[in-house]
């Protein structure tokens, strides 16, 4: 009996696989079983109604606790059924106009919008960099760390007095109070990316003799990217939160000013119909920035 000699394990695993060679020329030719009919894999309905129940389950206790509490007030609490009435009232028209202080929740809700994406794109333009800065620099990392420290535990309202006494205006004090609410987590976020970045990149820059722009374009950006998306993302949510009461306060066309306003006017309804949009306009930066994190994020792939 002759022994094969394989030269490599593919080798050895093929012949082992391959069906063996009869030398007798009588025998009967295999006989091929039959193909087994395709089936379709059957739809997971366990996992199709544990997506879709939880949230239905939620939503349906909400408004069994809402109408139980219209139903024990004393004060005229909307039902649900009567916020709904209302709400289709009040999205028949959202975009009228009947002077400054009368308009509708579309043009409340952009003006709101228009605010925070002006204090947040100069945080971001401030922020960012200074992020970079801190967590590449020591000495201003142990500069900055303090102060940063100091200030970021303070109410974003505590500094509005401070924007109206600068500014001299409602508006650019609101814009100020977005500003220095959404700086801080970028500027953190972006640092701790930095300094995070793994030290034998920064060796082999030094070996390479390379630029700081090189550094910049070629190591930390990529590196930090995941980081500084998570800052931004929180700084967007702080800035949708802080808007609202910052125009509860200085008044104008805006989300939180007709919340104010409708109040003044004793529409309940109005008020829990701002509340869904505030809440679905937040739900949809988040969702946005979400993606756009997942976008530029790469996961390292397991073998």
């Amino acid at each position: 009996m002759v022994s094969a000699v394989f030269h490599s394990p593919i080798e050895a695993a093929a012949a082992h696989a391959a069906p063996a060679v009869s030398t007798n020329k009588t025998a009967a030719p295999a006989v091929r079983a039959p193909a087994e009919p395709r089936f379709r894999a059957p739809i997971d309905l366990r996992a199709f109604w544990m997506r879709v129940l939880p949230p239905l389950a939620g939503f349906g206790l909400l408004v069994l606790v809402w109408e139980l509490v219209a139903m024990k007030s004393t004060t005229g609490f909307p039902s649900p059924l009567a916020t709904w009435q209302q709400a289709l009232t009040v999205f028949s028209d959202p975009f009228y106009s009947k002077g400054p202080n009368d308009q509708g929740v579309g043009w409340n809700v952009l003006s709101s919008l228009q605010r925070v994406a002006l204090g947040f794109g100069l945080a971001a333009a401030a922020g960012i960099p200074a992020g970079f800065a801190i967590g590449r620099f020591e000495f201003l990392s142990r500069m900055f760390n303090p102060l940063i420290s100091l200030l970021r535990p303070v109410s974003p309202l505590a500094w509005l007095p401070i924007g109206l006494l600068v500014f001299k205006g409602a508006n650019p004090a609101a814009i100020w109070t977005i500003f220095i609410c959404s700086i801080w987590p970028m500027v953190i976020n972006t640092a701790v990316g930095v300094q995070r970045v793994p030290s034998d990149y920064m060796n082999v820059a030094k070996v390479l003799n390379l630029s700081e722009w090189k550094i910049f374009t070629k190591i930390l950006f990529p590196a930090v990217l995941p980081y500084m998306l998570t800052g931004v993302r929180l700084a967007v949510g702080t800035a949708w939160l802080v808007i609202v009461a910052a125009e509860m306060l200085t008044g104008g066309v805006g989300i939180g000013f007709w919340v104010w306003d409708e109040w003044n006017n004793l529409n309940v309804a109005n008020i829990i119909i701002a509340i869904f949009v505030i809440g679905i306009v937040g739900l949809v930066l988040e969702f946005a920035l979400i993606k756009l994190a997942t976008a530029f994020t790469f996961e390292e792939v397991k073998s």
